[in-house]
């Protein structure tokens, strides 16, 4: 059945023939999260799916010119997400509008509008989208000012993050002050490392971001996020953790792990795989994760679906040379989002911190850690990058997260000291009412 939707903007009305090339509309709309968005600014297009069917509806809104999404029956599962995209287009926004509709905005610059009858939404099947935008154009100068046509979904005002938080999640407070000229100091000792980390209280916002933002290879942190999908999707009942994966020969690999060393068409279950992905970092068992997740193209939509800025795969493991990329903010916000059960139901994120929990390398992030302490995390090495990434919980219940990334000579034991170092001291200043942190001398014992 084909449906035309009316697009409104001001009081005229057009019915756009060509906007809508597919719409379904089905006798009843089952509940639905969106598994994945992208915008390709190159082309001006969106792409979307969800876990279920939905019905879309388009409208133009003007001052200035929005094209907007609505989703009803879509619950968005994570905070609004936004992605700038140019000077004409200026963004695309992902939000939840009310208690039952999901919304994306296309911002246009001021000035600027489409012509909808250019604009075309495609099904591609009953649960993906694709949208197609025409080049933007500019409003004659004679053009009279509209007024902005209010949705006909809800009146409820969309929900605008605010800037304070997080991801959305945690209240940004201060910055630890009385730390950040400590750790600088460490890092002017070790000068010849190229570092970057962020740090977060969870419990009073307080934090550290040096050099937060800055992309690094991800080596086997990249693992974490990959985690997080596979678990959206066992709540999605996607993926079952009984269920069995083979091991192919293109998915076999070398670098960490004792999956290459077994035969190749062995099967395991996807918690055994998942597993070994995580607790010794086996690179073959994280091939056959993306694979059966859909690939790297699909889980680098979710990792932007999150808000992570930083975090793609290229391709798959080992990758030595450290085309895969993240952040340490990045890492921040995949933790924040979880313990948060902002991606996964409790049960699943009680499982994920486990098996993070059971992680086999204590030599980064773990060793500056005061006795009794309990991390979730997972490290990174390809000789020439090491990293880490945890939630951090006390004897005392206070809670935070901690990602770092250090550049070094290729493996100078020197890097992991520097992180361990640095673990040490943010642990010691959480750890104090009103903390004095000290720098450890560079050959002193590990903790």
């Amino acid at each position: 059945m084909l449906v035309t939707p009316k697009v409104n903007i001001a009081k005229a009305s057009w019915l756009l023939s060509s906007f809508l090339s597919v719409f379904l509309l089905g006798s009843s709309v089952k509940a639905a999260t969106i598994a994945n968005w992208h915008f390709d600014s190159n082309r001006n297009h969106l792409n979307f799916t969800t876990d279920e069917n939905v019905q879309p509806k388009v409208q133009l809104l003007a001052n200035p010119t929005r094209l907007v999404i609505d989703l009803p029956g879509v619950n968005l599962g994570y905070p609004q997400v936004s992605q700038k995209v140019g000077l004409v287009t200026r963004e695309v926004r992902i939000q939840q509008l009310n208690a039952d509709t999901t919304r994306i905005l296309i911002t246009l610059a001021p000035g600027y509008t489409f012509d909808p009858a250019q604009v075309k939404l495609q099904e591609q099947s009953p649960n993906s989208w694709s949208l197609q935008l025409p080049q933007p154009i500019r409003l004659a100068i004679s053009q009279p000012i509209t007024p902005e046509v209010a949705t006909n979904q809800s009146s409820t005002t969309p929900t605008v993050t605010d800037s304070n938080l997080f991801a959305g999640v945690v209240p940004m407070h201060s910055s630890m002050k009385v730390l950040e000229p400590q750790i600088k100091t460490l890092m002017a000792r070790y000068g010849f490392l190229k570092t970057g980390m962020f740090f977060l209280d969870l419990d009073t916002g307080d934090y550290l971001d040096i050099g937060g933002d800055r992309v690094f290879p991800a080596a086997s942190t990249i693992k974490l996020p990959i985690l997080i999908a596979f678990f959206q999707d066992l709540d999605a009942g996607k993926v079952t953790l009984d269920e069995m994966l083979t091991m192919r020969r293109d998915l076999v690999t070398n670098g960490s792990g004792v999956m290459q060393y077994q035969r190749v068409g062995k099967k395991y279950t996807a918690l055994e795989t998942i597993n070994k992905m995580v607790t010794i970092s086996d690179n073959t068992a994280t091939n056959m994760i993306i694979d059966r997740l859909g690939g790297a193209a699909r889980l680098n939509q979710r990792f932007r679906s999150w808000g992570l800025k930083d975090t793609v795969i290229r391709h798959l493991l080992a990758d030595l040379r450290g085309t895969n990329t993240t952040s340490s903010q990045d890492m921040a916000r995949v933790l924040a989002l979880l313990v948060n059960d902002k991606l996964v139901s409790s049960t699943s994120k009680e499982q994920a911190l486990d098996i993070l929990r059971r992680t086999t390398i204590h030599t980064l992030l773990p060793a500056g850690l005061g006795k009794g302490a309990v991390i979730a995390n997972k490290t990174g090495d390809i000789g020439f990058l090491i990293g880490d990434a945890g939630f951090v919980t006390m004897p005392s219940g206070k809670r935070y997260l901690a990602a770092i990334f250090v550049k070094r000579p290729y493996k100078d034991v020197r890097g992991r000291d520097f992180i361990r170092q640095v673990s040490h001291l943010v642990y010691d200043y959480l750890n104090q009412p009103n903390p004095v942190a000290t720098v450890d001398s560079p050959d002193s014992a590990t903790r």
